[in-house]
């Protein structure tokens, strides 16, 4: 017996495993480095963490925003990254009117639309299951993905049916320095394929895959205004590394696509009916809790033309 215990002891002490994994404090860092945090005067904001995620009192989106107002609300999306707006009783009209206060909308070729071409409708029930519940950020197969965009729910399930964002600038911030300087430069292919390609014919497939070619963007990529470096691959859209073998890049990858777990990083919203979400594109990624089948929960988002990410 005496013999059996040494023998645990030394293969338990001779063998440890290479692993990237940190506990402890981590590096949650809202703004970028040497910004100060300013006040809001223009509407009431409540944060929802140290990190990300805040709400927003005193806008009604039944009215065009003044442009102070608007400037103040993006200062905030940029620190917040997702920003909430309750009891909004809108109109698709209005929906669309205060999404485009932030640019060009872009429409979506393989989801329902809702009653403007500009609106993508998610509608849940017991015949058709959520299938958002995948980390992911939205459309990074396009060559421009979006911007942000502004979701509302429509009909929310008695229980269930949460969102999940997750800050891709910390996830940056906090990977080992090893992993940084092997990924620094390195670029990732991104396509529809594998998710919404499944559920198209061969014929049609072949005719979106001409009309939405590949995309092949930075794995780290710098947001446009506020210069900061946020992890740009997802688990749902991202296809391999551009210059390593199969083997290697999904081996990265699968790491990569891990950081979004970390809940330091994460914000969970409980959604309540007339509520909106209005999230920066460029430095999340999310998640739809779907928990709450059979039950119905019918959410509508409108998409903000983004920029070629670099």
């Amino acid at each position: 017996m005496t013999q059996q215990i040494d023998i645990i002891e030394t293969l338990s002490r001779d063998y440890f495993p290479e692993r990237h994994k940190v506990s402890g404090a981590r590096k949650l860092h809202r703004l970028p480095e040497g910004q100060e945090s300013l006040p809001y005067n223009l509407f009431q904001l409540k944060p929802l963490g140290p990190l990300i995620g805040a709400e927003i009192e005193g806008i009604d989106f039944k009215n065009p925003l003044l442009p102070e107002v608007k400037e103040e609300i993006n200062r905030a999306l940029l620190e917040w990254k997702v920003l909430f707006f309750r009891n909004q009783d809108i109109t698709s009209e209005q929906h669309v009117a205060f999404a485009k206060q932030w640019g060009e909308l872009e429409s979506h070729p393989f989801l329902p639309q809702g009653d403007q071409e500009a609106i993508a409708r998610f509608a849940k029930d017991e015949k058709v299951t959520g299938m958002e519940n995948i980390w992911h950020t939205d459309v990074t197969w396009r060559l421009n993905p979006a911007l942000g965009a502004v979701l509302r729910i429509v009909e929310a399930p008695t229980y269930g049916g949460d969102t999940l964002w997750a800050d891709t600038a910390a996830a940056y911030d906090n990977l080992p320095d090893d992993i940084k300087e092997k990924i620094d430069g390195l670029t990732a292919i991104h396509d529809f394929t594998p998710s919404f390609g499944r559920r198209l014919s061969s014929e049609l497939l072949a005719i979106k895959q001409d009309e939405f070619p590949a995309a092949e963007h930075p794995i780290v990529r710098t947001h446009p205004e506020t210069g900061r470096k946020t992890l740009y691959v997802n688990a749902a859209f991202t296809i391999r590394i551009v210059g390593l073998e199969p083997e290697e890049s999904e081996q990265l990858l699968q790491y990569l696509f891990q950081q979004a777990h970390t809940p330091e990083y994460q914000i969970r919203y409980k959604w309540e009916a007339n509520t909106i979400a209005f999230w920066d594109n460029r430095a999340t990624q999310h998640y739809a809790v779907s928990d709450y089948f059979p039950n119905r929960r019918v959410v509508e988002r409108v998409s903000i033309v983004g920029d070629v990410p670099y």
